[in-house]
C-alpha cells in the first residue's frame, strides 16, 4: 500500500509542468558549457597550472570529463535550490489549491502515510534531477573529453588520479543530495502551511537568500548563530576534493543538515496531523 501511494504521488509529480523547468535548465545549459569548455578550457588549465609550470612538467589530460564535472558541480550545485522549491513547494500546497484535501481525508490510509509519501516522492525527485546532473555533466563531459587527473584549484592545487575521483564524487553526491533535501524540506513545510504554491516558493527562496546573507556578514554578534544555519553547511560536498579529507568537518555539516531534515519533515508531518482539512 505505501509503495503504491508513492507511485501515485510520483506520477502527480510528474504530471505537473514546472516539474520539468529543472531537467529542461540543466539540458539547456549544460550543452552551453561544454561547447564553452571545448573551445576555452584550456584557459583555466593554464590558469591554474600557472606556478607550477616553472618547476615541473605536467603530463596528461588534464582538461576532461573529471574536471567538466567538478567545474559544473561548483557552478550549479547554488543554483539546484531554486529548481527544487518549484516541486517542493507545491506538494501539498497543490492539494489545497486543487480542492483534493477532503478526497484525501476519506482514503484509507493515515495523513502520516500520505504526508510521508508525498515527502519520500520529493527527495526521490531530488535524486534524479542530480542523477541528470552527474549524467550531464560527468557523463557527457566524459565522453567529449575522456577522463584522466583531476585538477582541483582552490586555496591549493590538487592533481587526483584517475583511480581516486569516482568515489570523491559519489561522496559529493550524497552529499548534495542532503543539502538539497534540506532545502526541499524547508519549502515542503511551508507548503504545508498555506494554500497557494507561490507562497511557498517565494518564501523558501527568500529565506535562503537571507542565511546566505547572514553566512557571509563579518559581524561578530552573529557568528554564533552561523554554525546552525544550512545554508553555511550546503558547499561541504568540495571537502571530499581536498587531501586529507576532514571527515570532522564533513560529519558536522552532515549532522546539521540532517538535523535540519529530519525537524522539518517533523513540523510538517504535526502540522497535518492537526489541520482541518475538511472545513
Amino acid at each position: 500500500m505505501f509503495g503504491k501511494l508513492i507511485s501515485i504521488e510520483l506520477y502527480k509529480i510528474f504530471r505537473k509542468w514546472r516539474t520539468y523547468i529543472g531537467f529542461i535548465a540543466i539540458g539547456v545549459l549544460l550543452p552551453i558549457i561544454l561547447t564553452a569548455l571545448y573551445y576555452e578550457g584550456s584557459n583555466y588549465i593554464n590558469f591554474s597550472m600557472r606556478a607550477l609550470k616553472g618547476s615541473f612538467l605536467v603530463v596528461g589530460n588534464l582538461l576532461n570529463g573529471y574536471l567538466v564535472g567538478y567545474l559544473i558541480l561548483q557552478a550549479l550545485i547554488i543554483h539546484i535550490p531554486f529548481l527544487i522549491v518549484l516541486v517542493g513547494g507545491d506538494l501539498m500546497a497543490g492539494e489545497a489549491t486543487a480542492g483534493t484535501y477532503r478526497m484525501l481525508a476519506i482514503r484509507p490510509v493515515s495523513r502520516f502515510k500520505i504526508l510521508t509519501a508525498k515527502y519520500l516522492s520529493g527527495i526521490m525527485y531530488i535524486g534524479i534531477l542530480l542523477l541528470f546532473l552527474a549524467f550531464m555533466s560527468i557523463g557527457v563531459g566524459s565522453i567529449i573529453f575522456g577522463t584522466g587527473e583531476l585538477l582541483v584549484y582552490s586555496n591549493k592545487i590538487y592533481i587526483f588520479p584517475a583511480s581516486d575521483v569516482i568515489w570523491r564524487f559519489l561522496l559529493s553526491y550524497m552529499f548534495a543530495m542532503l543539502s538539497m533535501s534540506t532545502v526541499f524540506g524547508l519549502s515542503f513545510l511551508f507548503s504545508s502551511i498555506v494554500e497557494n504554491a507561490i507562497g511557498p516558493i517565494v518564501a523558501t527562496m527568500a529565506l535562503i537568500i537571507i542565511f546566505i546573507i547572514l553566512s557571509a556578514l563579518p559581524i561578530e554578534s552573529l557568528a554564533w548563530i552561523k554554525p546552525y544555519l544550512f545554508t553555511n553547511h550546503m558547499n561541504g560536498w568540495m571537502t571530499f576534493f581536498a587531501d586529507p579529507v576532514d571527515w570532522s568537518e564533513i560529519t558536522e555539516s552532515a549532522l546539521v543538515l540532517g538535523a535540519h531534515s529530519v525537524g522539518l519533515y517533523l513540523v510538517s508531518l504535526i502540522l497535518f496531523l492537526k489541520k482541518d482539512i475538511l472545513s
